[in-house]
């Protein structure tokens, strides 16, 4: 699969900066922000324990989104209104997330012909980047070291069991929400995890009293997890 065609920001922490990186994080952003959106709390995780990390950090394409009247700003795909009758789900973009979830992989090829193996590299989204880190890592057709998900949720849910790659049924899965979110409700996060847990998968889950954001006390718990993911990785 060729590079996709993204703008991405980089950086490499932790050991010898000049060495090839021991690991890799691609950390995808939420719904209008940008591949900066991130920088500066990667920037506060400390992996030096695990040698150079390298942190990829992708700008999605412009489109236009519907839920915002067609303003065209940065988003992995479509949202639209909910539906009109209350007991059906909100539609969803499959289109959009397929076509994401292709240049989602082609960042983790990306990392592989750099020479860091599949086994050590972290798909990490926030939101909308959650919602692409779960929809390309479960279907990767190489084992990787972890997915992690940030206030978001898990896209095209009916169609994973079907969908998922052998290559990742046992991925570890660190997934982080908060209790007042007013975007992606609570609810729904929880219905993504157990919706991931009865298909087998170890969650590590954990809950904060915040919104739509991150709060200091994940970023302990996120940077705790990495640790023991990657030093266990081959």
């Amino acid at each position: 699969m060729n590079t996709p065609l993204l703008e991405i920001q980089e950086f490499v922490t932790g050991g010898d900066t000049a060495a090839t990186p021991s690991a890799s994080l691609i950390v995808l952003h939420g719904l209008g922000a940008d591949g900066s959106d991130f920088v500066p709390i990667a920037q506060e995780l400390d992996l030096g324990a695990v040698g150079p990390v390298r942190f990829v950090f992708p700008s999605a394409p412009v489109r236009p989104v519907t839920i915002n009247g067609g303003y065209r700003m940065r988003a992995w795909y479509d949202i639209h209104p909910p539906s009109a009758d209350p007991a059906l789900p909100r539609p969803e973009d499959a289109a959009g997330l397929r076509a994401s979830q292709d240049l989602v992989q082609g960042l983790i090829e990306r990392e592989i012909a750099r020479g860091v193996p599949a086994g050590r590299i972290v798909l990490m989204g926030f939101s909308q980047g959650c919602a692409m880190a779960l929809m390309t890592g479960l279907r990767a057709p190489q084992r990787l070291a972890g997915l992690v998900g940030l206030s978001g949720y898990l896209p095209l849910a009916a169609t994973t069991a079907a969908e998922r790659g052998d290559a990742n049924r046992d991925v570890p899965i660190f997934l982080a929400h908060g209790e007042h979110d007013p975007m992606v409700t609570i609810d729904r996060a929880t219905a993504s995890r157990d919706a991931l847990m009865a298909l087998g998968y170890r969650i590590e889950w954990h809950s904060y009293p915040m919104e739509h954001s991150v709060c200091a006390e994940e970023v302990d718990d996120l940077n705790a997890w990495l640790l023991r993911v990657l030093s266990a990785a081959p």
